[in-house]
């Protein structure tokens, strides 16, 4: 259980307010506030609710919510993070926090089992590709192309969000809570990068549950390029690369053609030489901004989420109601779930 004070803090910088902002909302002294959100006091009732309300949560996910921890982020973005604004790094960080937490109450309300359980593997010990070896089989996998790999995660207990993120910087994140994790991938991006990413979460989760590591995101990366593409099924299809087949591959396995290029050279079937020739290929003909056939590689679709909301209108409950047991204040708000005439809200960063 945090304190009430750090999901204060939590909730008013994923809104993007600063604490003389939400102060001013409320209508109380910013000083006053720095109080309540330090826990060096606390706000009575009418408090607590202006300050739900300016917040767009209800009291109850002011007061239940879990404590907010640090997020993971995805490899490329993580290492380019000195180009983006901190405050923004922060926001989409505590945006995750924000989800995870309207997630875990809905999860006290609709009891879940999954079929599968997100498996644990010490970095220091279990190289990353048999982590995603050992994972793709405790799974029961079909041998091959890894198809709608979103499908394999929520059934191990994780929740997914795929949603735009506002920031072209940052793939996705991804976090524990107490009993499952949480996800959240950049819709912005092409299919086959939503794919890498989802694959790279899935890798932090297992590797990095309880250790961090120095080397962490090429860990990530690693577990990612075996669990898409399994060393003993697509050695033997990436000799001989050409763009042209690269193209093919990438229709075949949902991967981007800069990924198979890197995963042949990977696997000793590429040269030094023929890899630096091919990625001279690719950025000439502008591939390395946007890259063919991605519009042919079918969507990541999340079901948890829809499942639960289908649940909860079972029991007739209306927009309100399940709004208010995510912890959103009104139906306008939930992000995590649509009211029955819109479609899902999107994340902004």
């Amino acid at each position: 259980m945090s304190s009430l004070g750090e999901v204060i803090v939590t909730a008013r910088v994923a809104a993007g307010m600063t604490q003389a902002d939400l102060a001013n909302t409320v209508g109380v002294t910013q000083a006053a506030l720095s109080r309540y959100e330090n826990d060096l006091r606390e706000p009575d009732t009418d408090i607590i609710n202006r300050i739900a309300d300016a917040l767009g949560v209800t009291v109850r996910f002011l007061e239940r919510a879990s404590r907010p921890t640090a997020a993971l982020a995805v490899d490329a973005h993580m290492r380019r993070r000195a180009t983006a604004k901190p405050t923004v790094w922060r926001q989409l960080e505590a945006q995750l926090n924000m989800l995870r937490m309207h997630s875990d109450l809905l999860r006290e309300e609709v009891a879940l089992a999954a079929s599968l359980t997100m498996p644990g593997f010490d970095p220091f010990t279990v190289d990353p590709a048999d982590a995603a070896r050992m994972t793709r089989a405790q799974w029961r996998m079909p041998s091959g192309p890894a198809r709608t790999i979103v499908r394999w995660i929520e059934a191990a207990g994780s929740v997914v969000l795929v949603t735009d993120l506002g920031n072209q910087r940052i793939d996705g994140l991804s976090q524990w809570t107490a009993d499952h994790p949480v996800i959240v991938v950049n819709s912005a991006n092409p299919t086959d990068r939503i794919r890498w990413t989802l694959a790279h979460e899935v890798g932090h989760l297992v590797l990095h549950r309880e250790d961090a590591t120095d080397d962490m995101e090429r860990e990530a990366d690693t577990f990612a390029a075996e669990f898409l593409m399994p060393e003993v099924l697509i050695r033997t299809e990436l000799t001989n690369l050409t763009l042209g087949k690269a193209v093919d591959l990438k229709r075949e396995w949902g991967v981007s053609v800069a990924a198979l290029i890197q995963r042949a050279h990977q696997l000793g079937v590429l040269s030094d030489a023929r890899r630096t020739s091919l990625f001279k290929q690719l950025s000439a003909r502008g591939w390395r901004i946007r890259e063919p056939a991605s519009d042919e590689i079918a969507r990541e679709k999340t079901e948890l989420l829809d499942h639960i909301n289908a649940h909860l209108r079972s029991r007739g409950l209306d927009d309100t109601e399940v709004a208010e047991l995510a912890g959103y204040r009104s139906p306008d708000k939930n992000r995590l779930m649509p009211a029955r005439s819109r479609p899902l809200r999107t994340v902004s960063g």
